[in-house]
């Protein structure tokens, strides 16, 4: 006989000389076996999380076998529910179908009958269990934060995301700037085995170099300046997770070889102190640089750049997928109703096709910006769409068009400075790369006219 020893039962029967019957066929098959006098010693016993099945009698002294299944539905719907009812009772069974019950078995029964009904209704629940593991899974994955899209680039990077999360391999995700880098890195932790441990991000670039020691690895007390309590780092903090490194191309060379320590051993030492401390992180970097050609002229170890990229993903331009556009838009329409408390809105097609032909040099993330200021700004087609044509200096050559009445170009060039410190979050060597400007010269105009940025 097959043992059946995982599986917990209760069985709710109020007669004793029936309730020791079916007890030893079961316990016999290789059923651990629980015992309920009636409803109310059956709603005790409920709360036991390793329960698989409920066997209930119709008739108990104190109630109904439709009260024990009301009662299972409501506090443990994933417990399968077999009702046994008196011969002719075929009512009875009826109304605990409706109700719920997975299966019902008419007195009197042969032992053969009773063990194919438990079995018949532990394969449903099995089922049951299957497909909601299975919806969790499609819903994770089509749920990913931002990260949608069915165009064929897309469907490759998310059968690679698929085969790389359950591993231990270092991710390298390459990218322009707006392409959903992070997003691909929290798919990857959300669909690991450290999903349950912490993600950690951290912007590479927006740490000040004499700091990023202590923030990596922490610091004890006394330090530095500053130094009032010892603290963990970035390391420590996200031990038996995922560590995100955006923007990895802007760490200090300094801190290079550290990191590469860390990396190879799975150790760190604070700043200040003396002991080393175990830690186990997977790291997933992204960069929008190219880092071969940061290696040749210097500015990135080798060594770890192939600590880091053990396998790279390339998240695609979204000029490079226009056909996912009309998807993310609605998926950008829903999220910002709901953020803004706004009524159902709809964009217009004649909008929806000039979202389509623009370029999107800052992509997903420029795209959602865009839908969003529609739909705060725009209250009526003429306006939504003249929104649009504003925020559009594009051209089909990719040329800029000058306006009929010219333009004041000082408050222009400060303006295009202004957004490229603001999307770079301060960064000033990125935000010299977006405008296509040299360092020196981006800084000379930054200067000139009084903006910020680290």
């Amino acid at each position: 006989m097959p043992s059946h020893h995982e599986n917990h039962l209760l069985l709710v029967e109020d007669d004793p000389t029936q309730r020791e019957l079916v007890r030893k066929a079961l316990h016999q098959a290789g059923y651990r076996v629980s015992e309920a006098n009636g409803l109310d010693a059956a709603n005790r016993l409920l709360d036991d999380d390793t329960l698989s099945l409920v066997v209930s009698d119709f008739k108990l002294a104190d109630g109904d076998g439709l009260q024990v299944l009301a009662e299972v539905r409501r506090r443990r719907p994933e417990l399968s529910f077999i009702l046994v009812t008196a011969y002719g009772s075929i009512e009875h069974a009826v109304s605990a179908i409706q109700a719920g019950a997975d299966d019902y078995l008419a007195k009197p029964f042969e032992r053969q009958a009773l063990l194919l009904t438990i079995e018949r209704a532990l394969r449903t629940r099995d089922l049951r269990e299957e497909n909601r593991r299975l919806i969790s899974e499609l819903e994770t994955r089509d749920h990913l934060l931002d990260l949608t899209g069915r165009a064929a680039a897309m469907q490759k990077l998310y059968r690679q995301i698929d085969k790389l999360a359950p591993t231990e391999a270092s991710v390298l995700i390459q990218g322009e700037s707006g392409t959903g880098k992070e997003l691909v890195a929290r798919a990857l932790h959300r669909l690991s085995r450290r999903r349950d441990g912490p993600f950690v991000a951290v912007n590479c670039g927006a740490i000040p170099e004499g700091l990023a020691e202590a923030e990596f690895f922490g610091a004890e007390r006394g330090a530095f300046t500053g130094a009032v309590a010892s603290r963990d780092g970035y390391f420590a903090q996200s031990s038996g997770g995922t560590l995100f490194l955006d923007e990895v191309g802007e760490l200090p060379l300094t801190l290079q070889p550290k990191l590469l320590r860390a990396l190879q051993e799975g150790v760190i030492t604070r700043v200040g102190g003396q002991r080393e401390q175990r830690v186990d992180v997977r790291i997933v970097a992204a960069t929008h640089r190219d880092l071969k050609q940061e290696i040749a002229e210097s500015r990135f170890r080798e060594d770890l750049y192939y600590r880091l990229a053990v396998v790279t993903l390339g998240t695609p331009p979204l000029r490079e997928r226009r056909e996912d556009i009309p998807l993310l838009v609605e998926h950008f329409v829903e999220r910002a109703t709901k953020l803004h408390g706004l009524g159902q809105a709809v964009i217009p097609k004649p909008v929806l096709r000039a979202l389509m032909e623009r370029n999107w040099p800052g992509n997903v993330r420029e795209l959602g910006h865009a839908v969003e200021r529609l739909l705060l700004l725009g209250d009526d087609d003429e306006v939504m769409a003249g929104g649009l044509a504003r925020d559009d200096a594009e051209d089909g050559d990719g040329g800029f068009r000058l306006p009929a009445d010219g333009l004041d170009w000082e408050r222009m060039e400060r303006s295009l400075l202004a957004q490229a410190l603001e999307r770079s979050g301060g960064n000033r060597r990125q935000a010299a790369r977006l405008l296509g400007l040299g360092y020196k010269a981006f800084l000379y105009r930054v200067e000139k006219f009084g903006l910020g940025g680290e």
